[in-house]
């Protein structure tokens, strides 16, 4: 059983953490819950009869008592004997295919080594990619739907056998009874009228990459000659939005300790009229002078604060957007799975290298330790794959005592790799932002229900 009880902007609240419950109290229930479930009645009235009368302190406790008989509050662990997840068989559910390990950009942050992921300079071949496809539909169990998301270095690259991949997955879903969702993350610099029609008619979400301002964009995201990409990319990347009506697609940004003002890198987004934001920290070794850091952690946490003071004013006054973090759905929320186990990385999401190389997501290509097979061989490492299979919140020490861990999922496991050298080990810097902006969230969805209450 366990809560967690925060204050922010003017408002008290208190969250179940294994129901998922969220209730806005008052500061005398936020004080009376210091001592709750831990002090008897006779005794809270003692500790706090110098703030509140012994009437009042006994109101409250009767209050949390009916919340708690109710199962919103200090509610047992609904997950851990759950059918769903302890049955779990690991499907393959989404691919990410490196289709280019090139890039015609430069970015100081890149995980990729600019590109070529620490190898060589490579296009993935139209028959790297049917193959798999074949994995994907073959290894996918009873999921239906499935996902494939084209990724680099940069797509746009290698277009044609994009195409002809979409075209072969066409071909051989129905074959299967399932339907694939093709996605793309570009940099955009090669989007034109053409390539943008195909995407709008046939990627199910596009991701489009720009950090904010023009000078923080062009400080970071920059052409081999080293002149800026702000201002060729944002024209396309409007239109791209408006193409697709202002939905499924975001902007995705990286904010560093360069820009630890991100706040106005997600507003300036959306002053230019996107609608779907996300603004990522970046991960990166201590060494590196745009690293964020543990004595960073107060100024982000008051950028998040910031930007949700901003968001739910706009969102009041009609000019609303969406900002990914900050989208909590509190009625229905992740499956059971989901919540438990996050991005499947390893188990139901896997990453395809242009030579059919098979590792666990993204962030792990080029590390030889990870290579959890090959597709174009057949070959597949079980016990690595199982490994990250069971790399869930239950066999994570440091999330069992986490109050947002039914939030993060345990977080992400290529970060806690990078810097504990161990996929159930999360990365503490990232916990602490992950933790801000669930936070932020509840403070969000707390004030627009205010509002419309008020309505």
């Amino acid at each position: 059983m366990m809560i967690h009880k925060f204050y922010q902007d003017n408002t008290y609240m208190v969250m179940d953490v294994n129901s998922g419950a969220v209730h806005v109290i008052d500061k005398l229930t936020y004080d009376v819950l210091d001592f709750y479930g831990n002090k008897g009645t006779e005794e809270i009235v003692e500790l706090l009869k110098a703030k509140y009368s012994a009437e009042e302190i006994k109101e409250a406790v009767k209050e949390l008592d009916l919340i708690k008989t109710e199962g919103l509050l200090f509610s047992d662990d609904r997950y851990f004997n759950h059918d769903g997840f302890k049955n779990k068989k690991p499907v393959v559910k989404a691919l990410c295919l490196h289709i280019a390990h090139d890039c015609n950009i430069r970015c100081k942050y890149c995980f990729a080594s600019q590109g070529d992921f620490k190898g060589v300079r490579s296009l993935m071949s139209e028959e790297v990619g049917k193959k798999a496809i074949d994995f994907l539909l073959e290894n996918s169990g009873g999921r239906r739907n499935l996902e494939v998301d084209f990724f680099g270095g940069e797509p746009l690259m290698n277009f044609e056998t994009v195409k002809k991949i979409v075209d072969y997955g066409r071909s051989k879903e129905k074959e299967f009874n399932k339907n694939i969702r093709f996605t793309m993350t570009t940099n955009g610099v090669l989007l034109n009228d053409e390539n943008m029609a195909y995407i709008n008619e046939n990627m199910h979400n596009v991701v489009l990459s720009i950090d904010g301002r023009r000078e923080v964009n062009d400080n970071m995201r920059y052409a081999i000659n080293g002149q800026g990409t702000y201002d060729i990319i944002v024209p396309k990347f409007l239109k791209m939005a408006e193409l697709r009506g202002h939905r499924n697609y975001y902007v995705r940004g990286t904010f560093t300790k360069e820009n630890l003002d991100f706040a106005k890198d997600v507003l300036h987004l959306a002053d230019l009229g996107f609608k779907s934001t996300s603004m990522e920290p970046v991960v990166a070794e201590p060494h590196h002078d745009y690293a964020i850091s543990e004595e960073d952690l107060q100024t982000v946490f008051d950028q998040y604060e910031e930007l949700s003071k901003e968001y739910v004013k706009r969102i009041k006054e009609g000019k609303g957007f969406d900002f990914f973090h900050f989208m909590v759905d509190l009625n229905q929320g992740p499956c059971v799975i989901k919540r438990v186990s996050g991005c499947g990385a390893g188990a139901e999401y896997l990453a395809i290298t242009p030579e059919g190389e098979i590792y666990p997501c993204h962030q792990f290509v080029g590390n030889e330790d990870f290579k959890v097979g090959n597709i174009m061989e057949g070959t597949l490492n079980t016990d690595l794959y199982n490994e990250f299979n069971n790399a869930h919140i239950y066999n994570k020490e440091k999330c069992g005592t986490c109050w947002a861990k039914f939030y993060c999922s345990g977080g992400c496991h290529a970060n806690a790799y990078n810097f504990n050298k161990n996929i159930y080990e999360p990365y503490d810097v990232g916990c602490e932002m992950e933790k801000k902006r669930v936070e932020c969230a509840l403070i969000i969805q707390a004030k627009l229900a205010e509002e419309n209450s008020n309505d």
